[in-house]
């Protein structure tokens, strides 16, 4: 588990585009632009096991970060959160939160996270989704 390197940007963003979502294809993109990068990945040889972002969407937001199916319930998804809150930490953070949270207990369990009653959508509200319908007429 390393922080990712911009030459294998394209690489990287491939794959999540391949496993997850292509707003998180965006997120890990704008991950990149920040120096150092705030993405993390894990990898097995030339394997890219999983990814971790932060201070992409908000400042003090991680993710978003995802394993790929195989590896799951290993231990990656975990180690990958601790990297990246360690390095918020560092960077002088004292919190982060965690936008748009999909298996809540999982970080409880890691990282000792808590809902924030009434936060969602929050950052989230209004985003443009292809799906959605106009509703400018």
């Amino acid at each position: 588990m390393r922080r990712a390197i911009a030459p294998e940007k394209h690489l990287i963003l491939a794959w999540i585009g391949q496993h997850f979502s292509p707003y998180w294809v965006s997120e890990a993109d704008a991950a990149f632009s920040r120096q150092p990068a705030s993405i993390f990945v894990a990898q097995k040889g030339n394997t890219l096991l999983g990814f971790a972002c932060y201070d992409v969407t908000a400042r003090g937001f991680f993710g978003p970060t995802g394993v790929s199916e195989a590896t799951r319930g290993q231990g990656v998804g975990a180690a990958l959160l601790l990297a990246a809150l360690h390095d918020m930490l560092a960077q002088g953070y004292g919190y982060a939160a965690i936008g748009g949270v999909g298996p809540a207990e999982f970080y409880s369990k890691v990282a000792g996270a808590v809902i924030i009653p009434d936060s969602s959508p929050a950052m989230y509200a209004g985003m443009l989704r292809p799906e959605a319908p106009d509703d400018s007429e």
